[in-house]
């Protein structure tokens, strides 16, 4: 079933896709989780890349919140990478990617964030040592209470590919398993209206997000 999982899943990602929700994320979302902690003493930041792929999306949001709270380093930050395909996974360990990954990248995120190693770019050990890799199904029940006390919930253009109930199921997870105050991010074709009236909706800018009240 392993084997079979790894041949199916789709593995469309590169780093800074849908680059304003992104920015989102990063000029309203995180500022204001951050001076939350600040105000409360609270030094850990916990941040969820469901259905990570080979792991752009993990390696993005590290150099994101390294270039907007560069204090960071202080802090018990953690940015969890999950997948239910194994091969993704030890791409995602090696931390290395083509050109076409990287083709989003803004060159200044580029240089500083990032090492060439002939074709091929290699996230800095800093900036990697950020992001944890564990193989999780989203439909394995057990395994999805054990993830808990995420502030932010990156889980983009995976739940299309999930039927209703499967994807209630995944959404009431992701409600337990986050901070109030907390976030999640969808794909832009993706909504959660339909699935629970547990999240509040925000706008900020053109760009919609969910928030554990």
């Amino acid at each position: 079933m392993q084997a079979l999982a790894n041949l199916i899943t789709t593995n469309e990602t590169y780093m800074f896709r849908e680059y304003d929700q992104l920015q989102a994320f990063a000029n309203y979302c995180l500022p204001e989780v951050l001076t939350a902690k600040q105000a409360k003493g609270d030094k850990t930041l916990r941040i969820w890349s469901a259905g990570c792929s080979s792991g752009e999306e993990a390696y993005t949001l590290a150099m994101i919140v390294q270039e907007i709270f560069p204090q960071v380093q202080t802090w018990d930050c953690e940015i969890w990478a999950t997948d239910i395909d194994e091969n993704m996974l030890r791409k995602v360990a090696l931390a290395r990617y083509g050109a076409r990954s990287v083709h989003e990248v803004p060159e200044d995120f580029r240089d500083k964030y990032l090492v060439a190693s002939g074709a091929e770019w290699v996230v800095r050990q800093r900036t990697a040592a950020m992001v944890h890799v564990r193989h999780l199904n989203l439909n394995d029940r057990l395994a999805m209470r054990t993830m808990r006390g995420f502030d932010f919930i990156f889980c983009r253009n995976v739940l299309i590919y999930f039927d209703d109930l499967s994807r209630k199921e995944v959404v009431d997870h992701f409600y337990n398993a986050l901070n109030r105050g907390g976030y999640v991010f969808l794909g832009h074709s993706e909504s959660l209206g339909r699935v629970t009236p547990a999240f509040h909706l925000k706008r900020f800018d053109n760009h919609l997000v969910y928030t554990k009240e």
